[in-house]
């Protein structure tokens, strides 16, 4: 009778959603490119852009290193990490190539709309600028911060100025390091990048995107947090420049600092085959007139397109996706927390559902 039963409760756990062979992330590291285009993560170097000295300084630099005739070869010279390792054990959204549609809700198109839309699960209409505002939504990392076993195991790291207002830092329990904040931690790590960063005469007028990164890198190691969120600005600060050397420098460099940091929590037994990795971006840029790849906002065409890569133990490894119904950014909250086998219903508004081809418990 006990050995019928078993076989009874086998079968019922695996029929029933969110039972049985459930396999939710016990971590969660999101990190996000800011304006980085879904035409450079889809198709590698843009040969307009190239062939335009007003944006290309060293032609042929670039096309040593990032130029091939086929846009397969080309993107895996600009993200080798994104399409070797993502593309084979993961899922790629946002090739509008292939029917694979992924856009900003928020009308706005800019930088602070975004991050909130993603962070909050809704289009705030109060934060409509990049104005510094207070954000008085309710966001996902303060949620799953305020679940048990994760308190004070959520930590954001950004290159932009702009977080403490998003996350309303005087009133959140979420560690929150951007631009030019000390990391008062005794450990010589941060003593040393601490005195770096505020030595660095800031190229683009904000912390160096490498210096963010090691801040985050050492943190993860020290303090093991459970879901991580960084925030990295290079590529959106050469693009606002009309530097496509340096965007696409910055691009390949943000992708090794990705593939060093998966490596890193790979060899750790907390996190091991136990997280998993949300990269995007909080807008597009213009494309349909070249000329315009410099900017984003309401007034110009492809700044509402994004992109969205996904690994981890939750995520089936289904590669580029094709065809599917379109994404939104305001789903990324919600998802954010479903790959932890969490709920998000935010008190202030309704929140988007998650893109659930992300994760799968059965």
């Amino acid at each position: 009778m006990l050995r019928i039963f078993l076989i009874l409760s086998t079968v019922l756990f695996s029929i029933l959603p969110g039972m049985g062979q459930r396999s939710s992330s016990e971590n969660l590291v999101v990190i996000v490119l800011d304006g980085m285009r879904w035409q450079e993560v889809f198709a590698g170097a843009d040969s307009a852009l190239i062939n335009n000295p007003s944006f290309t300084r060293n032609k042929n630099r670039v096309l040593s290193r990032f130029w091939d005739a086929d846009p397969q070869i080309r993107r895996k010279k600009l993200f080798p990490f994104f399409w070797r390792t993502i593309a084979t054990s993961g899922q790629l959204y946002g090739n509008r190539w292939q029917q694979s549609y992924v856009n900003v809700r928020n009308p706005y198109q800019l930088t602070y709309p975004g991050f909130s839309e993603m962070l909050t699960g809704h289009v705030n209409h109060e934060i409509s600028s990049n104005r510094l505002v207070t954000n008085k939504s309710t966001n996902v990392l303060e949620t799953i911060n305020a679940q048990k076993g994760f308190e004070y195991k959520v930590a954001l790291f950004a290159t932009s100025d702009l977080f403490p207002f998003l996350m309303d830092r005087k009133n959140s329990k979420v560690y929150v390091n951007a631009d030019s904040d000390s990391l008062a931690f005794a450990a010589p790590e941060f003593m040393l990048l601490n005195e770096m960063q505020h030595l660095t005469a800031k190229p683009t007028t904000e912390r160096p995107d490498l210096l963010t990164y090691f801040a985050a890198k050492e943190y993860v190691k020290k303090y093991k947090p459970r879901v991580l969120y960084l925030a990295m600005g290079e590529t959106d600060a050469f693009a606002h420049e009309g530097n496509y050397d340096q965007y696409l420098e910055t691009a390949l460099a943000q992708d090794k600092m990705i593939e060093r940091f998966w490596t890193m929590i790979q060899s750790m037994p907390q996190y091991k085959n136990k997280t998993t990795l949300l990269i995007t971006c909080d807008h597009g840029r213009g494309d349909a007139a070249k000329q315009q790849w410099t900017s984003h906002g309401p007034n110009i065409p492809d700044s509402g397109e994004i992109w969205i890569a996904a690994m981890g133990p939750s995520t089936k490894a289904y590669g580029e996706m094709k065809g599917h119904p379109a994404i939104y950014q305001e789903q990324l909250a919600a998802t954010m927390a479903a790959v932890l086998g969490l709920p998000y219903k935010p008190a202030t508004h309704i929140a988007a559902p998650p893109v659930e081809s992300i994760f799968s418990f059965k």
